[in-house]
């Protein structure tokens, strides 16, 4: 027996939050290319557009810093969006020997699909739980990225500090 399913998109903002920069405290960056003397030195220096069109997020795991590359959906486009207001500690915690899970504490977009995890994969669960993969499940899932490099479970569980607790930091790169 085959069941519809209904899918439905939250906003983890309110309109008023839209845009995360107020007119008052806009910053004024230089023109790309142009280094303080106003020079065209040809330097790289990424705007804040840069850094919201990039997929690319950093990681804070205790004393490790590291990057992930975000998936192609609305979930992961919803998170990039949160994380343009600033970062977003999580409190995480070891299940099932084989993640580590926090509460997001707020709700982004669900694209649930079955999958096999992998070490590395970064996932959403329910719609507010953050999961980092340091083994193998299979389960119905939204994958919001994967962490870049690492293809272990010693590797993630490495960049996590170990077993046990720890306070994980997202930014945008």
């Amino acid at each position: 027996m085959s069941l519809p399913m209904a899918f439905c998109f939250l906003s983890a903002c309110s309109p008023a939050d839209s845009s995360p920069w107020s007119q008052a405290s806009q910053p004024v960056l230089p023109e790309p290319g142009d280094d303080e003397n106003g020079d065209n030195n040809g330097s790289n220096d990424e705007t804040d557009e840069d850094i919201m069109e990039s997929n690319v997020i950093r990681i804070t795991a205790g004393s490790n810093s590291f990057t992930a590359t975000l998936a192609a959906n609305s979930s992961a486009e919803a998170l990039k969006q949160r994380l343009a207001d600033g970062p977003v500690t999580i409190s995480m915690s070891d299940y099932g020997d084989m993640e580590k899970v926090g509460p997001l504490g707020f709700t982004l977009p669900r694209n649930d699909e079955y999958m096999t995890t992998a070490p590395g994969d970064i996932v959403l669960y329910l719609g507010n739980t953050l999961t980092f993969y340091y083994d193998v499940n299979s389960w119905s899932l939204t994958r919001l990225g994967r962490v870049d490099g690492v293809s272990t479970r010693d590797e993630m569980l490495g960049l996590l500090g170990g077993k046990g607790d720890v306070e994980v930091t997202l930014s945008l790169e």
